[in-house]
């Protein structure tokens, strides 16, 4: 599966942005779907997590209460939707893909989108 992530910005303290991760290829419904990023001389982190079915999520405490990740199958899609955004959410922002849920670890995935830059200014 191909992953090409879109939506980032420059945006203030407290302001919103929704990020895109659009798939290629007929098996996107089987895939559970990430948000990982990573801030400059950071190591990648986790952000969010959705399951195949998108029954099951899970967020990196950091995160909880202002983003919601969600996904429309029908679209090959999945979304993060980042409110009250801070300086800290500052980074790059990467989607990732893996047949298997709950994985927090960038090296357990294998396919990759591109980035998407999220700058938030103070």
């Amino acid at each position: 599966v191909q992953l090409q992530a879109s939506g980032g910005g420059l945006v203030q303290a407290g302001g919103s942005l929704r990020l895109s991760c659009a798939a290629s290829g007929r098996s996107f419904g089987s895939y559970s779907m990430t948000w990982f990023r990573q801030a400059p001389g950071k190591e990648r982190e986790f952000v969010a997590t959705i399951s195949w079915s998108g029954g099951r999520l899970h967020y990196a405490d950091s995160v909880k209460g202002r983003f919601t990740i969600s996904r429309d199958d029908a679209k090959n899609t999945v979304y993060l939707q980042m409110n009250s955004l801070k300086p800290e959410d500052t980074a790059v922002y990467y989607c990732a893909a893996d047949r298997s849920y709950g994985s927090t670890r960038p090296y357990d995935y294998e396919y990759w989108g591109q980035g998407t830059l999220v700058t938030v200014s103070s």
